[in-house]
């Protein structure tokens, strides 16, 4: 059900948006509701962070456009990097549009074309933690609040949309992976870079990973490779692929839906990926961007990465004969990465797969306050960030076999007189295994379940399959791919392998 239908521009400073004021300051509040209060496992719950005296005025923007809600991030000469300040400005704004029957639809951005957030302000952190153990717990506290807002957002019930335009890592990750939309452009790169400063990949990244397909997750957490545009919707991290140049045109479209008043959450959801359908011009063509992650690379991911310890994990690189190049180049990213981080990495995202995503970011930030007491952040930081140029980090322990298991275990436990991480939202019903919202392009596991149930295999064909997505942007793509890598065809029909 639509109000109207308006073509007009609007003016913005960031090309695609309209400011309704400048400067509105996000309202300061706190959590009273008794619906609210943790359980016994969890200390009470989280408090909405309130605006400190250095907090910048203008790194996050607010916008109205009728229905739409939109958070610009506001620091694109630091590729809009995430700090305390922003996080404490967007958590109360959510609350308030959570509870408002004007606000429709919510969208987050960045300002600039370059990203839409490149990380957290981690050179920040890294200077604090050498102030010792009352700095550590400051960047500790920081982590806290980043994860509930990340959490906020993976529950939030109204629809929200992440415009990962542009460069979209760490920080900005965690604003946008747990969004039931999530629309990535020609200039999108995406990356979970922390193993190469002595981190882990968090944000909720234990959650989102591994239910990738296969081993992507795992793959793209320890190398931390680089998804650039489209590769991004290959891969299962963005929902849509828009060219950037529709983004205007798309925020003032939604901002003219209306909803019943009635309508469940998912009906909202299902107008919201309808309208955001109209603006899709397909994905570029194979011969012009052809997937990367397909074909012999993908299976060969596959293969190495299916073990559960780094040292296995190398083994097999070293083994690999088909896609021999591809498998040094990947020892030689693993062979620059901090030895602690990549142990840490891969049992997060091998035990990750069980947690629900509220228990994801209670684990993570008891993890992220052990790694800012380690020596690998601090000096994986000063590394790539503040040496001119750029050196490799001496990480300790120097080597893998130096990673003891009993190191990687103490970055999981959590004593029993320490309470977990406080959240926003407590309710049950809010909590969830598998993310419950589904927009991007079939998983493998869907094809498989086509393929498989499919009433007759010798006639099934790739346009079958095709059109049970009624025409998504690039489903064609992805399915010829995982159809070519896991069946065969026989006398009997297609056979998955």
């Amino acid at each position: 059900m639509l109000l109207r239908r308006s073509f007009c521009r609007f003016p913005t400073p960031s090309s695609w948006i309209s400011r309704v004021s400048p400067a509105t300051m996000p309202l300061r509040a706190k959590v009273t509701n008794p619906a609210f209060r943790a359980t016994a496992s969890m200390s009470s719950v989280a408090e909405i962070p309130k605006e400190l005296p250095g907090d910048e005025p203008d790194d996050v923007l607010f916008h109205s456009h009728y229905g739409v809600r939109l958070i610009e991030l506001n620091r694109p000469k630091k590729l809009n990097s995430l700090n305390g300040s922003m996080v404490r400005k967007i958590t109360p704004r959510l609350k308030e549009w959570e509870k408002s029957d004007l606000a429709n639809v919510i969208m987050l951005s960045g300002a600039g074309s370059k990203a839409l957030c490149a990380g957290g302000d981690v050179l920040a952190l890294a200077l604090e933690n050498e102030k010792g153990p009352e700095g550590q717990q400051a960047s500790s506290d920081f982590f806290a609040q980043e994860y509930r807002l990340d959490h906020y957002i993976a529950t939030y019930t109204k629809p929200f949309i992440s415009v990962m335009d542009g460069i979209t890592m760490g920080g900005g990750v965690g604003l946008s992976l747990h969004a039931p939309f999530r629309i990535a452009t020609e200039r999108t790169v995406f990356a979970m870079p922390e193993t190469t400063i002595g981190f882990f990949p968090d944000v909720g990244a234990s959650h989102f990973l591994p239910r990738l397909d296969g081993e992507l997750g795992t793959y793209l957490a320890l190398t931390s490779e680089r998804l650039s545009g489209v590769q991004a919707l290959y891969a299962g991290v963005a929902t849509h692929y828009l060219h950037s140049s529709a983004l205007q045109n798309l925020t003032a479209r939604l901002s003219e839906l209306a909803f019943r008043d009635n309508s469940l959450l998912k009906e909202r959801l299902d107008l919201v990926n309808k309208t955001m359908a109209e603006f899709s011009t397909g994905v570029p063509s194979l011969r012009e961007e052809p997937m990367w992650l397909s074909g012999k690379v993908r299976s060969a991911i596959d293969r190495c990465f299916k073990h559960n310890t780094v040292e296995q994990i190398i083994q097999a690189l070293e083994q690999e004969t088909e896609m021999a190049k591809w498998a040094q180049r990947t020892l030689e990213l693993l062979s620059v990465r901090s030895p602690t981080s990549l142990k840490v990495a891969l049992r997060q995202l091998r035990i990750g797969k069980k947690w629900g995503i509220a228990e994801t970011f209670q684990r993570e930030h008891a993890i992220a306050s052990k790694f800012m007491r380690h020596p690998d952040f601090v000096e994986g930081v000063k590394a790539r960030l503040l040496s001119k140029p750029p050196r490799q980090a001496s990480w300790q322990p120097a080597t893998l076999e130096e990673v003891t298991d009993e190191a990687v275990d103490a970055f999981f436990e959590i004593p029993e007189d320490e309470s977990r991480m406080a959240l926003y939202h407590n309710d049950p019903d809010r909590n969830y295994e598998e993310a419950p919202y589904s927009y991007g392009l079939p998983t493998e596991g869907d094809i498989e379940k086509i393929v498989r149930n499919h009433e007759s295999a010798k006639e099934l064909q790739l346009s079958d399959i095709v059109a049970r997505f009624e025409g998504k942007e690039g489903v064609k793509e992805k399915v010829a791919d995982v159809l070519a890598r896991r069946t065969v065809r026989t006398e009997q029909g297609l056979i998955w392998n």
